[in-house]
């Protein structure tokens, strides 16, 4: 069942990684860049915290502190650079 759960979880991680990673390069504009830029970090600390909880340690919680941080101040600054190029049009 470990190795089946395993499985899955490493097949779904690579795909919605290659879907963020598509749109991260098809994307036509900067929101939508930044958006998938996001979603990849959301899949990095979903396969961070699978990875922890799968092998019951506790070690990988400042790196997943750490990439849930990036991921916040990044779309902070993003829409605060939206909004004053919004601004000033």
């Amino acid at each position: 069942m470990t190795t089946f759960l395993a499985a899955v979880l490493t097949l779904l991680f690579s795909v919605t990684a290659l879907l963020a990673l598509i749109r991260l390069y098809r994307g036509p504009s900067l929101i939508d860049r930044v958006v998938a830029a996001d979603m990849l970090l959301a899949t990095m600390v979903g396969a961070v915290g699978a990875e922890a909880a799968v092998n019951r340690h506790a070690t990988t919680l400042p790196v997943l502190v750490a990439l849930s941080m990036l991921g916040f101040v990044g779309s902070v600054s993003l829409v605060r650079f939206a909004v004053r190029e919004d601004g000033e049009a």
